[in-house]
């Protein structure tokens, strides 16, 4: 099994429901692709440290997630690049363990 982690900067404008609902589709993503969200870190609203499409902050989740198959970070990038509520992404490889 690989793990991965997801860092994903949403929108700040963004309400508390809708904010829910687009975790929630990026969550769905991963499963989508064949991964299991372990664990999901909510970091809050942060400060840029630059102005990135007018926005001067935005929410911070780190995702955890197992998958067997390869291909599901360059699917889930896929999909995120598309995304418009991800202000950025990151998908790493979580080997530290």
């Amino acid at each position: 099994m690989n793990k991965y982690e997801l860092t994903l900067v949403l929108n700040g404008k963004l309400e508390d429901d809708a904010k829910a609902a687009v975790l929630e589709k990026a969550e769905g993503y991963i499963t989508r692709f064949g991964g299991t969200v372990t664990n999901v870190d909510d970091w809050g609203k942060k400060k840029f440290a630059y102005d990135i499409r007018k926005m001067k902050e935005g929410f911070y989740y780190f995702i955890k997630f197992e998958t067997e198959d390869p291909n599901c970070p360059n699917e889930l990038e896929a999909s995120l690049r598309i995304f418009e509520p991800a202000v950025r992404y990151l998908i790493v490889s979580d080997e530290a363990e």
